[in-house]
């Protein structure tokens, strides 16, 4: 059976984005026979910026991506935070150097899932996702929500949790709440429902004759 690649592309600049990546890297590497790597974007603010933002340091052990090495991959995961209700600038900027793979749609019928953080509720816990679909449609990308799969844990009302139909999502407040366990759970499974979908849709190799 050969491997399914599934890559989970994001771009986090305090760190709430990457903890829900490691943990839908987890949940996607749980399926047989699934492959889940970790990617980020390149950076467009410069250090001094980041400095005077008190920005902590990228992960060393993420590699950042290039266009086009999107190819490679079965199925996506796209984890950002949300700016005005729209990805941030960063992975917008990785989204428009992909007008060659645009050109010949190369990622054409790849499944994809969106998950992201916001500051608060109004935030955009499912504009957001919404806004980010434009890019996937373009593509010819399959987007792939989990709907209210996640069961209980949509309908959580005694505590504050982010992610929606969408995808999974965290509230970032001030920048000093962290993902709660629910939502990284919910980050977990949406790791595991992206990839086995992924998974159905690789194509089998034909039987030797």
């Amino acid at each position: 059976m050969p491997t399914t690649k599934v890559y989970i592309v994001f771009y986090s600049l305090y760190g709430h984005v990457e903890d829900m990546a490691r943990k839908i890297q987890q949940g996607a590497n749980g399926v047989e026979g699934v492959e889940a790597t970790l990617w980020q974007v390149p950076e467009t603010l410069p250090d001094r910026v980041l400095e005077k933002m008190k920005a902590p340091d990228k992960p060393h052990d993420v590699p950042e991506i290039r266009p086009e090495q999107l190819v490679e991959a079965d199925g996506f995961l796209f984890g950002f935070p949300s700016r005005f209700g729209v990805m941030a600038a960063q992975f917008k900027a990785f989204f428009d150097a992909t007008h060659e793979l645009w050109a010949t749609q190369a990622l054409a019928g790849k499944p994809a899932g969106i998950f992201w953080s916001t500051g608060f509720h109004g935030g955009g816990q499912e504009l957001t996702a919404l806004t980010a679909v434009t890019q996937l449609a373009h593509h010819g990308m399959i987007f792939v929500p989990i709907g209210y799969t996640f069961g209980s844990g949509m309908f959580e009302m005694n505590e504050v949790k982010g992610g929606s139909s969408y995808g999974a999502g965290t509230y970032a407040a001030d920048g000093s709440r962290q993902p709660t366990e629910l939502e990284l759970q919910q980050a977990f499974y949406q790791g595991k429902y992206v990839a086995e979908f992924t998974k159905k849709l690789k194509p089998r190799p034909l039987p030797a004759q």
